[in-house]
């Protein structure tokens, strides 16, 4: 069975990737369980999948679950903790979503963006390299256009105004990826995710804390006074695609000698992972008040310093080299949010 490496398996995507790959691959999962968020959350999704750890441990821990399934803590800074799991694992495949996420807490926390999204990327890229690995996939962002407002966003477009922090680290991933491809032949995606939701997700995202404040009867911030528009895209079509992306035919290389083709002059791609159908913030609020049975407090503030107004992808890219693309509507999409939300934190139940 061959290996794939997953960082952030305790992270909202990497949970759902990590059971959408098990059927066919040994996973090892890392995560280092940091406090952005509800630590809680992290460890209970890993319970779901028979992973039981507590904040001090520091083993190889075995699904009870799973066999093929396996974690350990490991922070991305810490090269040494994982030179040593490259070398006992000998992976195939290696899926980077070990991130700092969050686009408003960049602006106060630059630091820590630097040390994950920078350092941490590049030892990971530096180990691909070691142990030469077949392909590494990693997690980019929307946030990457930045400024641009040709719509849709397509990966052909210029992508060099950034607004927060978060995005040029982004950005600079997927600079750091391309030259690892070019100097040492290591095939590197990058996927840029379109605002991921679904079931355990993140509690500093949009739908998780609307439905948290609606519930509650507390306001909702809603910036830009709700003249927003998001690509929003279900969690399990963004895990599909990263499975179909894993195994994919490697792109046709061209000679690198010539300077007027350099699209695949190196084996790497990268990839807007999107459902191509944005969505209102006003409608997007009422569809979930209309699942909660319940009208929104909504609290109009102007647009936040790092954000976009809207976004909006062309996926065409993606359906030619994996024949899928996205295709939850958002109404579904949030009701199955809402539908774990309520079971996870016992809404009406005794």
């Amino acid at each position: 069975m061959k290996k794939v490496l997953i960082t952030g398996s305790a992270g909202f995507i990497g949970y759902h990737l990590t059971k959408e790959l098990l059927d066919n691959y040994l996973i090892v999962g890392i995560d280092n369980l940091n406090a952005y968020y509800d630590i809680g959350l992290k460890r209970d999704r890993l319970k779901n999948v028979g992973l039981n750890i507590d904040e001090a441990s520091s083993e190889s821990i075995k699904s009870k679950k799973y066999d093929n399934l396996y974690f350990e803590k490991i922070d991305l800074i810490d090269k040494k903790s994982l030179s040593i799991l490259f070398e006992n694992h000998k992976f195939d495949y290696v899926i980077n979503l070990a991130a700092q996420a969050g686009v408003r807490y960049s602006i106060d926390f630059p630091q820590t963006y630097l040390d994950s999204n920078i350092t941490g990327f590049l030892n990971i890229l530096e180990l691909c390299k070691t142990f030469k690995i077949k392909h590494l996939l990693y997690a980019s962002s929307s946030s990457v256009y930045g400024l641009n407002n040709l719509f849709p966003f397509s990966e052909s477009q210029p992508v060099s105004h950034p607004i927060s922090l978060y995005a040029a680290t982004k950005r600079s991933n997927e600079l750091m990826a391309h030259t690892y491809s070019h100097l040492f032949n290591i095939r590197t995606t990058g996927l840029r995710f379109f605002t991921v939701y679904g079931p355990w997700g993140r509690p500093d995202m949009a739908l998780f804390k609307f439905t948290n404040s609606i519930l509650s009867g507390k306001k909702i911030d809603v910036y830009n006074n709700g003249k927003m528009t998001r690509d929003f895209t279900y969690v399990k079509d963004i895990v599909i695609s990263i499975a179909k992306l894993i195994e994919s035919d490697a792109p046709r290389l061209v000679n690198k000698n010539d300077i007027n083709i350099n699209k695949f002059s190196c084996p790497n791609e990268i990839f807007n992972i999107a459902s191509n159908d944005p969505v209102q913030l006003d409608d997007f609020i009422e569809i979930i008040e209309k699942r909660l049975g319940k009208k929104a407090k909504i609290n109009y503030m102007p647009l936040q310093p790092g954000d976009v107004p809207a976004t909006f992808a062309n996926v065409d890219e993606l359906i030619s080299k994996i024949k899928f693309s996205p295709k939850t509507k958002i109404k579904e999409g949030v009701n199955f949010f809402i539908d774990w939300y309520l079971k996870y934190y016992n809404y009406g139940q005794d």
